[in-house]
């Protein structure tokens, strides 16, 4: 087998590794306390102590009622869907191990660890209905005694844009529900003959004395008018706020509704050779009926001036963005590009609410109630409870087995226990992740996963000394052979975490999620530190001599002479197990032939033949005369 030439450099593998997956990690994690720490005003700051989901921590506990808005039956279908799209916004930012689940036939109840904000609770009841609606004429967010049918600015349109792709501002503030009251009789039929006789669903003969005078009236500064109401008629024009308060609009009748939208993601915009800019962007990809729908918008509104030539995005009645169409731009291929001047974050959260802007069904919130962790924190104290035992069992094991040199299989742990804390912790205040009491189960079933590696590690060690090498060469030797062995073991764990966390749901995907960490954090700890610590320790006398404490010595390993068959055994001579590096050039082993052996015989006394057990036994017992013939011989060369 051969052996890898290339020159080792442990120190400095070992450096590298605390440097980069330690100190580098825990000092980002440090800095990030002092200067974004977690508190009651910003929840979501960084913390030295990774973040404990429901069953640990505790948390509150919405019930939310499903309706329709027609009265129509509640399907269990819709209740899924429901249901799936509520998960999505929970843990959009990470695994944050909140429990989601249909109680009856129109009843939803989510627990989501720690205290939970009115935004968050109004982020999941919300219907989150996206539609988008050509724009009429917007105005100034305060009433006005005139009709503002031309206004000076756009809030939220940009002036103009380029390739195929609409353009906008970052207003997209989350909207909760739609502005305005209910409207009468009266003008619902003014409304609709408008409509009826509008040319177009950009035609300004929809503006109406009753739409032009709630226009007038409305105060977009006023936060009332920002957390939506009814009023919200696909088929008639919405009078609506921006939801930042920054402007009002008169908005024509719904073109396009927001389950066309098949996806949306956020990134930096391409420029016109196809150089990334630092311009952030939304891209949208509508089905076949949204496309073709879009198209038609499009095609009309690029032939109007401002700001007839915007079409607004609605979140529950509600302006999230109105971006303006290019000069000459007609958007055939169902992809628009909303971009402008969007942050990274102000980007992602318009996605989002793209993404899940079309819940089959509007809830009403029936309750909110805190939730304790009580059985949550014994369960914890006795789960680390029985890691401890079996971390104290993995210790004992180790330094019975292996004497000194269980003591690299301790500092091992520490190492892979570190790294873990500080990934763990980095992974709470970046992501949103929460360590629940299934995750910590898989970090427990990680401390023998860990040892493992170790112990095939070292036991390939031992079996490259009984066959006589030296311990530099038994490392080198041990290390090519066990590693195999330890990327197929830790490949299966792997793959096992990989489908676990894909497959299933809730508390499952925090034990998968915590078992592929660790085991991605065994390997790189048994490359990075077990084995080049090992390297050094082969050139410490205490353990390169096989000192009897050391773990390594002849009397622990078994250094024994082999019959290897044929009449040959394998006899090393004594101290060639701890041979010193300048004897790596002898031959690793002395073959004793049948010129020092007696042949097994194949026949017994009574000239039978012998039988595959007899003979095997007679062959045993020649290996054993010819050991001692060998010991004797050497003796008396001594004397």
């Amino acid at each position: 087998m051969a052996t890898d030439t290339r020159r080792s450099r442990p120190v400095r593998t070992i450096v590298l590794l605390t440097i980069l997956t330690i100190l580098l990690p825990f000092g980002a994690l440090l800095a990030g306390w002092q200067l974004d720490g977690k508190s009651s005003d910003n929840p979501d700051g960084a913390s030295l102590a990774p973040g404990l989901a429901l069953d640990l921590q505790g948390g509150t506990q919405v019930l939310l009622k499903a309706v329709t808005s027609d009265g129509s039956e509640i399907t269990p279908e819709a209740m899924e869907e429901a249901i799936g799209v509520i998960r999505q916004r929970v843990d959009a930012n990470g695994v944050t191990e909140a429990e989601i689940a249909s109680q009856g036939n129109n009843q939803i109840v989510v627990e989501i660890p720690g205290e939970v904000d009115d935004e968050t609770v109004a982020l999941i009841s919300k219907a989150a209905q996206m539609k988008f609606r050509p724009v009429l004429t917007i105005g100034n967010p305060t009433p006005t005694a005139q009709p503002s049918a031309s206004p000076s600015a756009s809030p939220s349109a940009s002036a103009d844009g380029e390739g195929d792709g609409a353009q906008a501002d970052g207003a997209d503030a989350e909207a909760d529900a739609p502005v305005g009251g209910q409207l009468t009789k009266d003008e619902i039929a003014e409304q609709q003959k408008a409509v009826e006789a509008a040319t177009d669903p950009s035609d300004l003969a929809q503006i109406t004395p009753s739409v032009q005078a709630r226009f007038d009236e409305l105060d977009c500064t006023d936060p009332k008018n920002l957390e939506g109401g009814g009023g919200d008629r696909p088929e008639l024009p919405l009078v609506t706020c921006d939801a930042t308060g920054a402007a009002k609009y008169i908005l024509g009748p719904v073109e396009v509704d927001g389950t066309a939208i098949s996806s949306a993601s956020s990134g930096l915009r391409s420029g016109a050779n196809g150089t990334v800019t630092n311009e952030w962007a939304v891209q949208l990809d509508l089905d076949s009926e949204g496309t073709k729908l879009f198209r038609e918008s499009t095609q009309r509104l690029n032939t109007l001036e401002s700001p007839r030539n915007q079409f607004a995005i609605t979140l529950d009645g509600l302006v999230i963005s109105a971006p303006s169409l290019s000069p000459g731009v007609v958007i055939t291929d169902g992809r628009p590009e909303i971009s402008g001047s969007f942050t990274q974050q102000s980007a992602a959260t318009l996605a989002n609410q793209l993404n899940f802007g079309s819940l089959p069904l509007t809830f009403q919130v029936d309750g909110q109630n805190q939730i304790s962790a009580t059985l949550g924190s014994e369960q914890l104290q006795r789960g680390l409870f029985a890691g401890l035992i079996g971390l104290a069992l993995v210790v004992v094991y180790s330094l019975f087995q292996y004497r000194t040199l269980g003591l690299l299989t301790v500092a091992s742990l520490v190492v892979a226990a570190a790294m873990t804390y500080v990934v763990i912790a980095l992974l709470s205040w970046g992501m949103g992740y929460r360590l629940s009491l299934p995750g910590v189960a898989g970090l427990i079933v990680a401390i023998g996963f860990t040892a493992d590696s170790f112990i095939v590690y070292f036991e390939r060690i031992r079996d490259e000394l009984r066959d006589g090498r030296s311990l530099r060469l038994a490392v080198q030797r041990g290390w090519v052979r066990a590693r195999r062995t330890i990327y197929a073991a830790k490949a299966v764990n792997l793959l096992s975490a990989v489908i676990l966390y894909f497959m299933t749901v809730g508390g499952v995907r925090g034990f998968a999620f915590t078992l592929g960490l660790t085991t991605i954090i065994d390997v790189m700890v048994v490359i990075w530190f077990t084995h080049p610590v090992m390297e050094l320790l082969a050139k410490v006398p205490f353990f390169r001599d096989g000192h009897k404490a050391s773990g390594l010595s002849a009397d622990r390993i078994e250094v024994t002479p082999r019959y290897r068959g044929a009449g040959r055994i394998s006899a090393p001579s004594a101290g060639a197990a701890h041979a010193p590096d300048d004897a790596a050039s002898e031959p690793e082993r002395e073959l004793v032939t049948a010129q020092s052996v007696t042949p097994a015989p194949r026949t017994a006394d009574d000239g039978r033949r012998m039988t595959i057990a007899e003979r095997r036994a007679a062959e045993r017992k020649a290996a054993a005369g010819s050991a001692d013939a060998t010991q004797q011989a050497q003796n008396e060369e001594k004397h």
